[in-house]
């Protein structure tokens, strides 16, 4: 890059002093009542090149800036690295950057500085070497570890896994967001009208020696393009862009990633996004406002993104669609920074209105604001460089009636911006330490477990597969057993097989209370028709035994469908059940996957057929009308007291009375009363007995018989040798989610073993 311009320097007494090699505003010792100590800064480190002639060196950009940072006087010697942080020294660190920020953007007593520069003006040169090479080791002792562990966990690719810290720069279209980078990075990025950048461009900065010289690398998709010269650059983002988005206007939310490696650079990394377009123009898609917003919140809303919010000083900043969306993803501001553009187009008597802005009086955000002055369209066209940009933009608020206090307060410039954002992330970066170790140990584990769903993989050799297959069934057969005994693990809301499969028989118990309800209803009518259709030569108060028996059977016979019914229900759940078990153990194979479906399909019709056969055997034996003599006699004594009790009101109806007769019949007809008698007891008997025989029929058939069929078949699987290759195919999604598992596995114990090492430094 360019290290000196030809433009010309204006004749003032400060240009005279800062050519003599004293800077005005980062000279003089600070020592504000807090005690933080400010410089001194040998001007050679902050406006020149490093150089053995430090008193004849020129204005530079950024390049120049090491971002030096600034230590509590009492601390200046004696602050830990950066994550001896994570053990006992991370709130001293803490401070550390908090104190920069601060720094940054507070200097109260520039006045009463300039006063003593006076006193201490000028500075011998071996003095100054001296306070720049210490300067330059506390930047390189305490930012730089910082700065390179996030590089280092991005170059792992941990960002697949979690977010990690970023600054992401937003603003409308025209904003100068372009340009603010451009200054940043020394090197030319797409302009032009409608939407330039129209994939994420990921910008890592990286410091390095004079000796390393230029470095840059553009890497998308499975592209990694290395770049030999900065010239380069803008033609390779238009390519990539291209690439991705397709040629034209349309956008994409693939990534871009520019690595550029200088001394000419500060260490950041930036996400530059799409400029923010309200209407649709020419060849875009019409909801291509709405594209570009779903992409910028999806950077935006992390809350490890620091979001850089770039608007023109000419416009009324509160309307700015850029700094709406900042505020919603953060409302408190207190990760959002607004930078200011275009100083120079602000209209006559707003100047004091920007100022405001600037010093956060308008709407406040807590880590502030910037102004900067970029180059403009026709300083490209005049091919000025950005080195005299830089120098330019310096004049500008040294000069400017209003602005200059921006620049006394180190609130304005590219070089005093690109070192509060360095400070800003560094800090972001030290917060966000402790939680991304979490989220590594979290993710970690999370991973391993996942991973051991896969198994090793299927195993070479006719003998490995074999043992595999076995322990697969192995496995999948006690997963069977412990689900027919009630044993099975579960999580969450899910329910045992058992419990699912107990509350149907708890249905059909409902089942047969309902159907005592219907018998209730009727019986009245249906002993007096079969007495009225049916009555032989019997005397008065004698029972029919034909009639008793016909309602007995008719009853009964009503039972056989519900009860049917339920045993289709059952072993439905079962079947579902155990084709979820299948799954789980043989999903990775899908020929051993189909062939237990199979077996489980052909066992149900099989156990499904015998258990209803089953249970219409039971209703068929149930037509013969039979309860041992002493079990009868038992029940007709208790319904016959129970009645007379509640007819006495003596007590009320007892939970096994279910057709509470004697109350409601004429006490004249005994013989329909006492047929009331006989059928309430054999009732009780007969409910009792099929509330439990049915149950116990579907659990006989379709659990215990069913579980133990399919073991059998599945281990006659292992008898099919010639057959092994075919059933343990493995699925290529399994194989690859493999792959995947254990390459973030491999990631993440890298990622974590990074972090270990940063925290003895």
């Amino acid at each position: 890059m360019q290290k000196s311009c030809s433009c010309r320097i204006r004749s003032t007494d400060k240009q005279r002093r800062r050519k003599q090699g004293v800077s005005n505003r980062s000279q003089p010792i600070m020592q504000p009542s807090s005690g933080f100590s400010f410089g001194p800064i040998p001007p050679n480190l902050v406006f020149t090149e490093f150089s053995t002639q430090p008193n004849k060196g020129v204005p530079v950009p950024v390049s120049t800036l090491p971002t030096v940072p600034f230590t509590h006087a009492n601390q200046a010697n004696s602050l830990p690295l950066s994550a001896t942080s994570l053990v006992s020294g991370r709130d001293e660190n803490i401070q550390y950057l908090t104190d920069k920020v601060w720094q940054l953007e507070l200097d109260k007593n520039h006045q009463e500085a300039e006063k003593q520069q006076e006193v201490m003006y000028p500075y011998h040169e071996e003095q100054n070497k001296k306070a720049a090479n210490s300067l330059y080791s506390q930047y390189e002792e305490k930012v730089r570890p910082c700065i390179d562990l996030i590089d280092s966990l991005r170059a792992l690719g941990v960002e697949k896994d979690l977010p990690l810290p970023a600054i992401a720069v937003i603003g409308d279209q025209s904003s100068g967001k372009s340009s603010v980078l451009e200054a940043l990075s020394g090197v030319s990025l797409p302009r032009g009208s409608g939407i330039v950048t129209r994939c994420p461009l990921e910008l890592k900065l990286k410091k390095t020696t004079p000796e390393q010289g230029w470095k840059g690398k553009i890497s998308y998709r499975d592209i990694d393009e290395i770049l030999q010269n900065p010239a380069q650059v803008e033609k390779e983002i238009r390519k990539a862009q291209d690439a991705m988005a397709g040629e034209g206007v349309g956008i994409s939310h693939e990534l871009i990633s520019l690595e550029i490696s200088s001394q000419d650079v500060p260490d950041l990394t930036l996400i530059d996004l799409p400029g923010i377009t309200r209407v649709a123009v020419g060849n875009q898609p019409e909801d291509i406002g709405k594209q570009i917003k779903k992409l910028i919140q999806k950077i935006i809303t992390k809350q490890e993104t620091i979001n850089l919010v770039v608007v023109p000083s000419n416009v009324d900043i509160a309307t700015t669609e850029a700094l709406k969306m900042a505020q919603e993803v953060d409302p408190l501001g207190e990760r959002t920074v607004g930078i200011l553009t275009k100083p120079d187009l602000v209209d006559k008597g707003t100047e004091e209105a920007v100022v405001d802005i600037v010093r956060n009086l308008t709407i406040r955000l807590k880590k502030g604001y910037m102004v900067v002055k970029c180059r403009g369209q026709q300083d490209i066209l005049n091919n000025l460089s950005l080195d005299c940009a830089i120098q330019k933009e310096r004049e500008f608020f040294q000069d400017h009636e209003y602005f200059s206090v921006l620049l006394d307060e180190r609130k304005a410039t590219i070089p005093l911006l690109a070192e509060k954002l360095t400070a800003e992330l560094v800090l972001h970066i030290y917060k966000t330490i402790p939680r991304l170790e979490d989220q590594i140990s979290e993710e970690l584990q999370k991973a391993s477990q996942e991973l051991r769903k896969y198994g090793k993989g299927t195993p070479r050799t006719d003998g490995e597969k074999l043992f595999f297959l076995i322990d697969k069934i192995k496995f999948f057969n006690q997963d069977i057993v412990n689900s027919v005994h009630g044993e099975e693990k579960v999580s969450g809301n899910e329910s045992r097989l058992f419990t699912k499969v107990r509350k149907e028989f708890q249905k059909w118990g409902k089942a047969l209370d309902e159907s005592s309800v219907k018998i209730q209803k009727i019986i009245h009518h249906e002993v007096w028709r079969f007495e009225s259709q049916y009555r032989g030569r019997e005397l008065p108060g004698f029972v029919n035994y034909k009639t008793f028996e016909d309602i007995v059977k008719q009853q009964i016979k009503e039972l056989e469908e519900p009860a049917v019914d339920v045993l289709k229900t059952v072993i439905e759940i079962v079947r579902q059940h155990f084709t979820v078990v299948a799954k789980a153990h043989f999903d990775d194979f899908y020929n051993l996957n189909r062939a237990a479906k199979n077996r489980i399909e052909d066992i149900r019709e099989k156990q499904a057929e015998a258990a209803e056969t089953m249970i219409r055997t039971q209703f068929k034996m149930e037509q013969m009308v039979y309860c041992q003599d002493n079990v009868y006699s038992e029940d007709l004594k208790s319904t016959r007291e129970e009645t007379a009790e509640q007819a006495t009101g003596k007590t009320t109806m007892s939970k096994f009375n279910k057709f509470n007769f004697g109350t409601t019949l004429l006490h004249n007809q005994n013989s329909v009363k006492e047929m009331a008698y006989h059928l309430e007891a054999y009732f009780n008997g007969a409910g009792n007995r099929l509330s439990s025989q049915i149950p116990l029929i579907i659990q006989s058939f379709i659990l215990q018989d069913y579980g133990d069929n399919l073991q059998n078949a599945m281990m006659q699987l292992l008898q099919e040798k010639a057959q092994l290759g075919f059933l343990l195919e493995e699925r290529k999604e399994a194989a690859d989610q493999r792959n995947f598992l254990s390459e973030r596995i491999n990631r993440l114990k890298k990622a974590h073993q990074h972090l270990l090492k940063y925290s003895v430094l």
